[in-house]
């Protein structure tokens, strides 16, 4: 494939914009190379500049679920965008999402909308603080909860790839509460509780995290968090802006069976536009201004756009929820087909998979925490990832980023991913 046209973009980009990117992970630093650049999506496919085509494995970091440009909600936009794009007053939309919201996923009464993934977990961390009257926070190593200040003592994905855990900026006031536990270890949960009596205000967490990879929670394990959080006068926070709506129409919890008190969502639930939001009971809901004391405010928050295509991604998925046994049993295709070609090698893999995320590690250690997915070889990743590439397949340009399938993806694409995986897996 011939890139001249993506190369030139970058050069032009990274004059007026930091290192060329509006996210860090866009920017290949991981994997080497100069990123490639968009020019339009369909269904499951991605068109470059230069027009080449690539099977799309990131799905917009997890809210396509349907595919690109999916009709319903490319009309919802249109149609809104006649009558406005913004208004910064309420609208029926708002209500109208958000009482589906709350009928699809388990154990919320009310629902806020903010303007992204980072602005509802930093909002419902808040809400918990004001909730317990307490400050400190744990949460795990690897797991990524967006780039607010208390989430970026130790992160994984994109700051992993630039090898800054600890990010310059965050002041060590911020940094003190804010604990840190290793994922799928209990007893280091159970630790920080004995340690710091009476001052942890919540746990938050990604139930399945995909920022280390993908990694499922070991059994009992979030069973073993909703305990100590009862035990202590904790919230559990479920960030599902990854997994909400996507593994299942109640997400997460549905699918696991486990009560979180505040869960919030991404993308998905604006269909790909800039959007998210933060739920939970009556109770601690009614904590939060105007009603309450915990002050969260947005000009943009219920963007008629957002909320309009948001609608009508979550109408589709709570009436064809099919979708979610599709997009698994597709997911588990490719994770046979993967694991049949690895087999035949020498070379040391770990695969995980839940639902529709997958991922595989170039590891001979099973990953289950942050600690073992940065185990895992990056030189052999980085040609697993240009050896796919040139053969028409995007991954994610990190190996801490899960796959996130579509159902766009037909199993004609699934066979010609795995054929390309077959003839990358010889130049490794």
């Amino acid at each position: 494939m011939r890139y001249e046209r993506s190369s030139a973009l970058f050069a032009q980009a990274k004059r007026v914009i930091p290192g060329g990117v509006n996210s860090p992970v866009r920017a290949f630093k991981a994997v080497g190379g100069t990123p490639i650049f968009i020019q339009e999506a369909k269904g499951a496919y991605l068109f470059d500049e230069d027009g080449n085509q690539y099977i799309d494995f990131i799905s917009s970091w997890g809210p396509l679920i349907l595919g690109h440009g999916y009709q319903p909600v490319v009309q919802a936009v249109q149609d809104q965008a006649e009558k406005g794009t913004s208004y910064g007053i309420p609208t029926e939309l708002e209500t109208k999402i958000a009482e589906l919201a709350i009928t699809m996923a388990p154990n919320i009464d009310k629902i806020r909308f903010v303007n992204s993934g980072t602005e509802a977990c930093m909002s419902a961390v808040r809400l918990a603080r004001g909730f317990t009257d307490r400050e400190k926070i744990i949460k795990f190593s690897g797991c990524y909860h967006g780039h607010s200040d208390a989430f970026l003592i130790q992160a994984g994905s994109g700051a992993v790839t630039f090898g800054s855990p600890n990010s310059p900026g965050v002041t060590q006031g911020t940094a003190k509460d804010t604990l840190l536990a290793t994922y799928n270890n209990v007893d280091s949960v159970a630790q920080l509780f004995k340690a710091n009596p009476d001052e942890i205000a919540a746990i938050i967490i990604e139930p399945v995290a995909g920022n280390m990879g993908c990694i499922p929670p070991e059994p009992g394990f979030l069973e073993s968090l909703r305990y100590l959080c009862d035990q202590n006068g904790a919230v559990l926070i479920f960030d599902e802006v990854m997994t909400g709506f996507r593994l299942a129409a109640g997400g997460a919890q549905q699918l696991l069976g486990v009560d979180a008190d505040i869960v919030t969502y991404g993308k998905v639930i604006g269909g790909g536009l800039p959007v998210g939001a933060f739920a939970a009971r009556d109770e601690i809901m009614d904590v939060l201004a105007p009603v309450g004391p915990v002050y969260q405010a947005g000009t943009l928050s219920g963007n008629p756009l957002a909320m309009a295509s948001g609608l009508a991604m979550l109408t589709a998925l709570h009436e064809q929820q099919e979708v979610f046994h599709r997009l698994a049993d597709k997911t588990a295709y490719l994770h046979q087909g993967i694991e049949d070609i690895l087999a035949k090698s020498r070379i040391d893999y770990q695969i995980n998979r839940f639902g529709s995320m997958i991922s595989l590690h170039f590891t001979d250690t099973p990953v289950k925490d942050f600690a073992s997915a940065a185990k895992g070889d990056n030189q052999t990743f980085k040609k697993y990832f240009h050896g796919m590439l040139k053969r028409g397949v995007y991954l994610p340009p990190s190996a801490f980023e899960s796959y996130f399938l579509n159902d766009a993806t037909s199993y004609k694409d699934l066979d010609t991913t795995l054929e390309a995986f077959s003839e990358t897996l010889k130049e490794l």
